[in-house]
């Protein structure tokens, strides 16, 4: 059973109305009128913008080929996605993101399908031995094995397979460069665990459940954090998305 969070919405004529009307004010010069990513900005955007009528969302807590809840959809507009055009929408009155969340969900059938919905993943808390020498070096050994070829064997994002790497819409997938200490998923080590879980959608960057154990996620985390860069001022880190209480 579905948690209220999670049930397929029904549109309120009124505030959709409101919603547009805050879209349009904000967002249609990048995600475009038809919610297809394709505003009049859009062309000279790296990454480009998101298109909503797939209802197909990188950043969530729900699992693997899920539609993201409502919590997530509210941090995305509040707080932006680092290194993104996806700034913070901090200014916005509670009632416009309501608003606004609604009318982006009006652009996709998606949202009216039930077994489009999942509820949000449980994130453990990083272990006491994350960072320690021998497990930083087995991280280094399995992510050159299932991450490297996209990631790169330092983690920039320049690996191997990237000229190939295409997202759903045919645009250049370039994975992240995962030094960076500002991360689109969050800072946080447990943010980085909460991707590999749920993978992100419409893009190369599959969910490794069910393909590393729990330990070989931190191992692997353990080791990203040894390559990050000195951390620089930015806009849009925000606070960790909620996933959940940690396993105990």
């Amino acid at each position: 059973m579905l948690s209220h969070a999670a049930e397929p919405f029904e549109l309120d004529f009124n505030r959709y109305l409101q919603g547009k009307y805050v879209y349009e004010r904000n967002c249609i010069v990048c995600h475009g009128a038809r919610g297809d990513g394709k505003g009049e900005m859009a062309a000279n955007l790296v990454p480009r913008p998101r298109s909503f009528r797939e209802g197909m969302f990188k950043f969530r807590t729900t699992p693997a080929g899920k539609l993201p809840t409502d919590d997530d959809l509210r941090h995305t507009i509040r707080f932006g996605l680092s290194g993104t055009a996806m700034g913070m929408f901090s200014q916005l009155a509670d009632e416009d993101v309501e608003a606004v969340i609604m009318y982006v969900k009006s652009f996709s059938r998606q949202w009216r399908k039930p077994e489009n919905y999942g509820e949000p993943i449980t994130v453990p808390t990083a272990p006491s031995w994350l960072g320690k020498p021998e497990r930083v070096k087995s991280g280094g050994v399995l992510f050159g094995v299932h991450c490297a070829g996209c990631h790169g064997p330092s983690g920039r994002g320049d690996g191997p397979a990237v000229p190939g790497l295409k997202d759903f819409w045919n645009h250049p997938g370039r994975p992240s460069d995962l030094r960076q200490p500002h991360l689109r998923c969050g800072d946080r080590a447990e943010d980085m665990y909460r991707v590999l879980m749920t993978g992100l959608n419409g893009t190369a960057m599959v969910s490794f459940e069910g393909v590393l154990t729990a330990d070989q996620r931190w191992e692997i985390i353990g080791w990203l954090l040894t390559q990050r860069l000195p951390p620089v001022a930015t806009l849009g880190a925000g606070p960790p998305r909620s996933a959940g209480k940690p396993v105990q």
